[in-house]
C-alpha cells in the first residue's frame, strides 16, 4: 500500500502537486478557521483526487468539526473518510485518526494533560497507521526560535509502551516537516506550509 501524506494545507490545497498512491491522508488543518466555505472547497478538492482511498482528520483550526459536528460530518462526500477518535480498515490495514492536541491558547480539539490520555488510551493496540493532528513529544515537534520540543508526552508514552503502528502521520508543527524512522515505526510530519505559512513542503509518500 502506497500512502500519500499531507497536512496543514490551510486553504492552499490547490497548490499541491500530489504524487500517485493508494491512500491519500490529510492530518488536519485544511482551513484557517473551519468556516463552511473553506470546508466545502477542501472537501470538493479532496474528493476529486484520484487516489483510491481518501482519509482525513480535523485540526485545531478546523472549528466546524468541533462546534457543528453533525453538520460538518454531513458535508463529507461519498468516497471520503473522516475520522474523529475512530478507526477504519482499508485492505486489511487498520487506521485510527484523532484531531486531539495538547492545549495551546484557544483552538479546537485541545485538551490538558489531565484529560488527553483518555483519547490515546482509546487507540486500539493493533493499529497499523495512526493519524493525529499533532506529534508525540520529541518526534518532529520542534518550534522556533529555540528548537523547543512541544509534542504530546502522553502520546509518546503510549507509542513507546503499548502501540506498535507502522506509520504515524501528523502535522501541526509547520517548522519540523519531515520523516523519521525508528525501528519499525515511520513518523511523518506532513505539514505543507512552513512556519511563515508558505507552501514549500512536498507530500510525503510511504509504502507499507
Amino acid at each position: 500500500m502506497k500512502i500519500v501524506c499531507i497536512s496543514d494545507t490551510h486553504n492552499r490545497h490547490v497548490e499541491l502537486r500530489l504524487p500517485p498512491g493508494d491512500v491519500l491522508i490529510h492530518a488536519g488543518d485544511y482551513s484557517m478557521r473551519g468556516h463552511v466555505a473553506e470546508t466545502e472547497a477542501f472537501l470538493s478538492w479532496f474528493a476529486n483526487q484520484p487516489h483510491r482511498q481518501k482519509v482525513f482528520i480535523a485540526g485545531n483550526h478546523d472549528w466546524i468539526f468541533q462546534e457543528r459536528r453533525e453538520n460538518a460530518r454531513a458535508m463529507v462526500p461519498e468516497g471520503v473518510i473522516y475520522l474523529e477518535d475512530e478507526g477504519v480498515t482499508l485492505d486489511g490495514v487498520k487506521i485510527w485518526g484523532s484531531p486531539v492536541t495538547p492545549t495551546f491558547e484557544n483552538w479546537a480539539f485541545m485538551h490538558t494533560s489531565a484529560t488527553i490520555g483518555t483519547y490515546w488510551d482509546a487507540i486500539p493496540d493493533n493499529t497499523d497507521v495512526l493519524i493525529t493532528h499533532g506529534p508525540a513529544y520529541g518526534v518532529l515537534d520542534r518550534v522556533r526560535p529555540h528548537s523547543e520540543h512541544i509534542g504530546c508526552p502522553r502520546l509518546r508514552q503510549v507509542l513507546d509502551t503499548r502501540l506498535r503502528p507502522k506509520l504515524h502521520v501528523f502535522g501541526h508543527i509547520h517548522e519540523d516537516y519531515g520523516q523519521e524512522v525508528d525501528g519499525t515505526l515511520t513518523s511523518v510530519n506532513a505539514s505543507f506550509l512552513d512556519h511563515r505559512y508558505l507552501p514549500v513542503n512536498a507530500p510525503v509518500v510511504v509504502t507499507l
